[in-house]
């Protein structure tokens, strides 16, 4: 995975998938979190970002999916566990396969698993992501009316 220290920051390149259906978007968050992410993880030495959302969701949730277009580049700028992070994120439309569990109940929480730990996806209403602990938070109003073309964004904090 392609994430290393530079001084004081830790570094990383993130692929991640914006799944959206009949107005929720599926989320994730390690067991224990606080906070909700977009579906997704670090990219592989070697590996395209798409390809990287593709394998996590396989990894992670055990879906197939399709990864479409590019919908953000993220320059995400945070603290987790006391350290600043620069992360890249590359953000893509996905769509998961008719025949998908997750996509069948939107009712209940789904498990996956990372590194040993669980991870909890659910799918929320776009209309209310405003009372979500969303990171990074500019997806609280974006998601609300993607933009067709790529948009390169700054997140700080």
């Amino acid at each position: 995975m392609i994430s290393l220290d530079a001084g004081p920051f830790r570094f990383q390149l993130r692929a991640a998938a914006v799944v959206i259906d009949e107005g929720s978007v599926l989320l994730h968050r390690l067991e224990g979190d606080g906070f909700w992410a977009l579906p997704g993880g670090r990219v592989e030495a070697g590996e395209d970002a798409r390809s990287t959302v593709v394998r996590e969701m396989r990894e992670e949730l055990a879906e197939s999916v399709e990864c479409g277009q590019l919908l953000y580049v993220v320059e995400n700028f945070f603290h987790h566990a006391g350290r600043p992070n620069h992360e890249m994120g590359m953000y893509f439309a996905v769509r998961m396969h008719a025949a998908s569990a997750v996509l069948a109940d939107k009712s209940r929480t789904h498990w996956g698993i990372e590194g040993g730990r669980r991870l909890e996806f659910r799918w929320f209403p776009v209309a209310r992501l405003a009372t979500v602990e969303l990171h990074p938070s500019f997806l609280r109003e974006s998601l609300l009316a993607p933009s067709p073309h790529c948009q390169h964004i700054v997140q700080q904090g």
